[in-house]
C-alpha cells in the first residue's frame, strides 16, 4: 500500500477519556488490515501514553481494537518500503533535520539505529514500561507482533477465549524487540516452544503460563475490561497508583527489563546476518517473490494448530 493512500495516525490511533470516571481509552481502528500501526501510528501511540502519565484526569488506560482483533502486528509492507528510505527511517526516529544523514545500507549501524530505538519508550514500543498510571490491554483474534509487545507490557490483560497471541517474526527473523519481558511473563520453558516452532498460543495456554488476569467468552469481554478499568480507577488515589507503579518499575528493572530490550536490539540488528539453510523462509526472499503469498506457503507447513493465520487453522490436512 502506497504511503499517500494509508490513513493518518490520528485515524489509526483513537483516543477518549472520561474526566468523570479518570479512565481514557486508546483505540486501534484499522481493521480492515488486522489493526496495523504504521510507523506514525506508534509514534502517536507513545505520545498519547506520555500525556496521559501526566494527565490529572487520568488513572486508567484501557487499550482495545476495533473489528474482530486486537491487532497483528505492524504494517510490514510500510516497514519493507522504508527499510530504504533514509527519510522513512529518519522520521522514525523523530529526526526532523535535512542535515542528518542516515548510515549507509550495509553497516550496522543502519538496522541498529532502529533495533535501538525500539527499546525507547519514545518509539511505541515498549512506552507501557514507563508509565506511571494503571493500563488494561483488551485481548481479542489476534494478538500478535506489536500488539503482542503491549500485552505483554501492559498491568492487566483480559482476553477473549478465541484470542491467540505470538510474534510472526520467529517465524521469518527469528527475533522481536520485547523478548526478554516474554520471556519474565511466559516463563522460559513455554516462550522457548513458542520461538522454537514459531506458533501461536491460544488464550487458554496463555492463561495456564501466568500471561492472561482473564479469559472470557467474546460476548463478554468489553463488560470485563470495562469492570475492572473502573475498580481500578476507585480503588486508590492517583498518587498511590503512580507510587505503586514506581516500585513496579523498580522490580522490573532489577530483572533487566531495559537490558533485555537493548540485548534484543542487538541480536535483531545482526539478523541480516543470517545464512539460510536449505529451504528456510527468508525474509528478503519473501518480499522478492511477494511476501503475503510466501507466508502463507511457509504457514502450510505446519501442523493446522500450529498454523499463525485463523483460517489456516480452521483447515484440516
Amino acid at each position: 500500500m502506497a504511503e499517500n493512500t494509508r490513513p493518518s495516525a490520528e485515524e489509526i490511533i483513537l483516543y477518549d477519556k472520561d474526566p468523570t470516571t479518570k479512565i481514557a481509552t486508546i483505540t486501534f481502528n484499522r481493521p480492515e488490515f488486522l489493526n496495523a500501526p504504521t510507523a506514525a501510528a506508534r509514534l502517536r501511540y507513545a505520545d498519547l501514553l506520555h500525556g496521559a502519565n501526566v494527565d490529572d484526569d487520568v488513572r486508567v488506560v484501557v487499550i482495545r481494537g476495533v473489528g474482530d482483533d486486537f491487532g497483528s502486528g505492524a504494517d510490514l509492507p510500510e516497514v519493507m518500503e522504508g527499510a530504504d528510505s533514509p527519510a522513512f527511517r529518519l522520521a522514525e526516529l523523530r529526526v526532523d533535520n535535512d542535515d542528518v544523514r542516515y548510515p549507509p545500507k550495509g553497516s550496522y549501524r543502519h538496522g541498529a539505529n532502529i533495533g535501538a530505538w525500539y527499546a525507547n519508550s519514545q518509539a511505541g514500543n515498549r512506552s507501557l514500561q514507563e508509565f506511571k498510571k494503571i493500563s488494561i490491554v483488551e485481548a481479542k483474534g489476534y494478538c500478535y507482533g506489536w500488539h503482542f509487545y503491549q500485552a505483554a507490557d501492559a498491568d492487566l490483560v483480559i482476553a477473549s477465549d478465541d484470542a491467540l497471541f505470538g510474534h510472526p517474526s520467529f517465524r521469518y527473523y527469528g527475533w522481536g524487540p520485547r523478548m526478554w519481558t516474554w520471556v519474565q511473563t511466559m516463563g522460559l520453558r513455554k516462550f522457548q516452544e513458542m520461538v522454537f516452532t514459531g506458533r501461536p498460543f491460544t488464550a487458554d495456554e496463555m492463561f495456564q503460563c501466568n500471561f492472561l488476569n482473564k479469559v472470557v467468552p467474546r460476548d463478554q469481554l468489553e463488560a470485563e475490561v470495562d469492570k475492572y478499568a473502573n475498580s481500578c480507577a476507585r480503588n486508590r488515589p492517583t498518587d498511590t497508583i503512580f507510587m505503586q507503579k514506581a516500585f513496579f518499575e523498580m522490580v522490573k528493572q532489577y530483572q533487566g527489563e531495559y537490558l533485555g530490550s537493548m540485548m534484543s536490539a542487538m541480536f535483531e540488528s545482526m539478523g541480516s546476518l543470517v545464512r539460510p539453510d536449505a529451504g528456510d523462509l527468508m525474509l528478503g526472499d519473501a518480499i522478492d517473490s511477494g511476501l503475503a503469498d510466501a507466508v502463507k506457503d511457509n504457514d502450510a507447513k505446519f501442523p493446522p494448530d500450529f498454523r499463525l493465520s485463523k483460517s489456516g487453522r480452521a483447515k484440516k490436512d
